[in-house]
């Protein structure tokens, strides 16, 4: 009997034990401390400690307020960042790539609000007809001095930041699929290369080719227009920007790895190696992975791992979290908080992440991250971003 009560005890203590990349401690942390065998009780920030391969003590302390060590970065990688999205300018963009509006200014004063504490990325969003009235036709001028005016003002807000320009029609114009019925590959590489050519000098700019192509019928054409842009944004002068390339069903990170991930990786580019194309991601955290419910039912812990071991074994590749997010709610502030954790101990693959969402939503919508009129943000933004910016 006694025996058996030992052995009953040792596996009770071991299911206690938290997995790897599972939370372990932190600020209000009440469950269990210590991780099963070759995991160690890492701090990755005050409010956040997590099992992370090694073989150390696995109690945690309280001492650190950081990371034990900085993941290396690939030869020619995008350093660990950390931001926001900034919308407006995509503001009735439906999923269709259908478009009947005129976009609104993100707030300017946002930029530098959210560089002072640590931002150092930002994503832009922008309707391709705002762009390009025309499929396949000429920058709009008038458009793009406003647009550009947001770049700037994301550029000089103090914090030296990234940019991504963001063109969020889905894949589609209209309605209709690039290259599978709807614009051509060469519609479509002639906005990039128009864009890159007003860019070309700044490296701090990232080009974000397209956000969430979805129903694609034909991977592998797709990642053939992928090439096409990626061509013709370095032809255009544009060699030393990074530049974000997306998958299909809404770029997610779930899918990437076995959907077209495995094409993607395919795709060269022309200025050199290939530490320049990092893979587009998105993974929200509410029940259906839609980002339109306020609650949070997972932290996605497990799928970034999957990218993770993905990118590493098709050659350290990258990619970006460039959208994740959830509500107010006490539910995000744990969910989102571990993930974005997660992305900063693994920042060798994923390199960083712009949460949705500022900019020109008001503080009422869903998944808002603007600050309030007084000045004060958001308690998701405090409570989940803030800890883990760079």
């Amino acid at each position: 009997m006694k025996s058996l009560f030992v052995a009953l005890v040792s596996i009770s203590c071991a299911l206690a034990q938290q997995a790897i990349y599972a939370q372990c401690g932190g600020t209000d942390w009440t469950g269990d401390k210590t991780c099963v065998t070759g995991a160690v009780c890492t701090a990755v920030n005050d409010y956040y400690y997590q099992c992370l391969p090694g073989t150390a003590s696995t109690t945690a302390t309280t001492t650190s307020s950081g990371p034990t060590s900085t993941p290396t970065v690939p030869a020619g990688g995008l350093p660990f960042v950390g931001g926001v999205n900034m919308a407006g300018y995509d503001f009735t963009v439906a999923t269709d790539g259908s478009f009947n509006g005129t976009g609104s200014t993100p707030p300017v004063e946002q930029f530098s609000h959210f560089a002072q504490q640590g931002v150092n990325i930002f994503r832009i969003p922008f309707a391709w007809q705002l762009m390009t009235p025309t499929v396949g036709g000429n920058i709009d001028s008038g458009f793009f001095s406003r647009y550009d005016g947001s770049v700037q003002a994301a550029l000089n807000s103090g914090s030296s930041p990234w940019v991504i320009l963001d063109l969020h029609n889905y894949a589609r114009w209209n309605g209709q699929i690039i290259s599978q019925g709807g614009p051509t590959d060469a519609q479509y590489a002639s906005l990039w290369s128009q864009v890159a050519a007003k860019y070309k000098d700044n490296s701090k700019i990232i080009f974000g080719i397209m956000n969430e192509p979805h129903d694609v019928p034909n991977i592998s054409t797709w990642v053939a227009s992928v090439q096409a842009v990626v061509d013709a944004i370095r032809a255009a002068g544009a060699t030393s920007q990074y530049i974000l390339l997306p998958g299909s069903s809404w770029s997610s990170a779930q899918a990437f790895p076995t959907e077209a991930g495995p094409q993607l990786v395919k795709v060269t580019d022309p200025a050199g190696g290939n530490s320049k194309l990092i893979f587009d991601v998105h993974k929200y955290l509410d029940s259906d992975n839609s980002g339109t419910h306020p609650d949070c039912t997972t932290d996605n812990v497990s799928v970034m791992q999957t990218l993770v071991d993905f990118l590493k074994a098709n050659g350290n590749r990258q990619a970006l979290l460039s959208e994740t997010g959830g509500g107010n709610t006490s539910s995000c502030f744990t969910a989102l908080n571990s993930e974005l954790a997660f992305v900063k101990a693994n920042s060798d693959s994923i390199a960083g992440f712009t949460v949705w969402s500022a900019g020109a939503f008001d503080t009422t919508y869903t998944l808002t991250l603007t600050p309030n009129a007084d000045g004060s943000d958001q308690p998701l933004w405090t409570q989940a971003v803030r800890p883990n910016l760079p």
